[in-house]
């Protein structure tokens, strides 16, 4: 069959967005509709005729609207095969009208459980039965049958029953048939992740999703470890959708692409104002980028290079910010992202001058469209919105082979765990410094460093083998910016094998020092921060980044 003749639609929707243009397009065509329940009151409130499932059925709507479309009067009308003698013999004998269209969106399950607070009760409502159902019945029917599963494919329906004179091209028929095999899978396994992950909850036990992890559920304080894996799932399955083509992969020549969660993410807050085309290293250094601007509570900015900083600072204005986090290490800032926690005003707009950043990131866009005509035409502007207001995902997953390896978060810094090893004591600027240069290290890739001073960055030695050429490569990339160290603070990711990397510190005039402590020298780290009376610290906890 070459294409699908639509004379009667079944539309029954929870999302209303486009339901009366739908409806428009429907009446354009003669086609009939039959409906249910708030879909039918919306249609005949805006003057559309429209007929009632119980009328089809000979049932009311049961059981809170448990049951309203499982019944062979509507199943049936789908299912039949069209020009098949004793299908359509069978369909007569029993008065089963034709359903060529079916309109579905389901109950909206992800963003119920997404919901901090949500009880199961609540939860199971929201599992949709007749939907599913009516999807999968018409989705195999795709050869007689047009199945139609969210508002932002009714263009493409109306636009095929336009050009076509009411009919639907096979080939579209087909490709919405795996669209809705794909949400309905998608929306079971969003349903299989919630009760895996809650289990047998106790009375008032709260549920609810990892944030920006859609298809898993975790049961609130719930930890890293337990027999269970505690905080990590059994078993993992979500699907994806292609969001946005990227410009090329990692490097030319290779393709590259974005997908977004089938139910929706973090990912989609992201909103390119301006520029070209993102690529794929691009949205890499944006992440790195968002998740270092969600440590600050004060202005910041910070530039991001192959997702490490190059620069961060503090400033009580966001555009001294920039202009503080740029100089950290303004040779590896070229070409590389600047990211904001907050909006991208008239005074940030000039911070950023003509400085060849790919993106400008910020949560929101507060300049008159004249002055970002303005910029270089190649230039990516992008709106976070709300982003750095939610918080991380709670569990991070990357690749591994064809498999998944997967992470819980780490939590916040444990400030109050720190201790002073030493004989001298950090000053306050000191420890204000070194707290700040701790939150920079936390995203720097392993081995790091960071030395830093007044709330910005000198110096970050990054991605070394060595711990001591990590401080090595801090040390020269301040000297080269033309930053004098002395008096600045230095942070480890991990603690000190050898007391090298602390004489070599303390020689450049480093004041004070925190790293985790464990290594079976440390007492030598000691007595050489000791011999050069410096401040040493150890923050009792690692944070290495892979």
């Amino acid at each position: 069959m070459s294409s699908i003749r639509v004379s009667r639609a079944l539309v029954s929707v929870s999302d209303k967005t486009g339901l009366l243009d739908l409806a428009h397009g429907l009446a354009r065509h003669g086609v009939k509709i039959v409906s249910t329940g708030g879909t039918a009151t919306t249609l005949r409130d805006a003057g559309f005729s429209v007929r009632d499932v119980s009328e089809l059925t000979g049932f009311p709507e049961l059981f809170d609207g448990r049951v309203k479309t499982l019944h062979p009067a509507v199943h049936g009308g789908i299912l039949y095969r069209r020009g098949h003698a004793e299908d359509e013999e069978e369909r007569h004998r029993h008065g089963i009208v034709s359903i060529d269209l079916v309109v579905v969106n389901l109950y909206p399950f992800e963003a119920t459980v997404a919901h901090a607070g949500v009880d199961d009760a609540e939860a199971i409502e929201q599992i949709d039965v007749g939907g599913p159902a009516l999807i999968r019945a018409a989705a195999k029917n795709h050869r007689h049958v047009v199945v139609v599963v969210e508002p932002a494919q009714y263009a493409a329906l109306l636009d095929a029953l336009d050009r076509n004179g009411g009919a639907v091209p096979a080939a579209l028929a087909r490709e919405f048939a795996r669209r809705g095999f794909e949400r309905t899978a998608a929306y079971d396994e969003a349903i299989a992740g919630y009760l895996d992950a809650a289990g047998e909850p106790s009375p008032g036990t709260e549920l609810r999703t990892a944030s920006g992890v859609p298809g898993f559920t975790a049961v609130a304080g719930s930890g890293a470890a337990g027999a269970g894996g505690g905080a990590l799932p059994e078993r993992w399955a979500n699907a994806y959708r292609k969001r946005q083509t990227l410009r090329y992969g990692e490097n030319p020549g290779q393709e590259g692409a974005l997908y977004a969660p089938e139910a929706g993410g973090a990912v989609e807050t992201l909103a390119q104002v301006r520029g070209k085309t993102l690529s794929y290293n691009n949205l890499l250094d944006v992440e790195a980028a968002i998740s270092l601007l969600r440590e600050f509570e004060s202005p910041a900015a910070v530039v991001v290079k192959h997702r490490n900083p190059s620069g961060a600072a503090l400033a009580a204005r966001t555009a001294d910010a920039i202009a503080a986090a740029r100089d950290g290490d303004s040779l590896s800032a070229f070409g590389g992202i600047l990211g904001l926690n907050r909006p991208l005003d008239a005074a940030a707009l000039e911070a950023v001058g003509s400085f060849f950043y790919e993106v400008v990131a910020a949560p929101g866009i507060h300049v008159e469209e004249s002055k970002l005509a303005g910029l270089r035409k190649n230039l990516v502007v992008l709106d976070l919105a709300g982003l750095l207001l939610e918080p991380a995902a709670s569990v991070q997953v990357r690749g591994l082979l064809d498999g998944l390896l997967a992470e819980t978060t780490p939590g916040p810094p444990s400030f109050d765990q720190w201790k002073t090893v030493s004989k001298r004591r950090p000053t306050e600027g000191e420890l204000r410094d070194l707290r700040f240069a701790w939150r920079v290290a936390r995203h720097v890739v392993s081995n790091a460093i960071v030395i830093a001073r007044g709330e910005r960055t000198l110096g970050i030695g990054a991605g070394q083998s060595s711990r001591v050429d990590a401080v090595r490569v801090a040390l020269w990339k301040a000297e080269r910016s033309g930053h004098d160290v002395r008096g600045a603070v230095l942070c480890s990711d991990a603690f000190f094998p050898f007391p090298d990397s602390v004489q070599m510190a303390a020689a450049a005039g480093i004041a004070a020092i925190a790293h985790p402590g464990g290594s079976v020298r440390d007492g030598e780290t000691v007595a050489a921060a000791d011999t050069a009376g410096l401040a040493l610290l150890q923050t009792g906890e690692r944070c290495f980044l892979h």
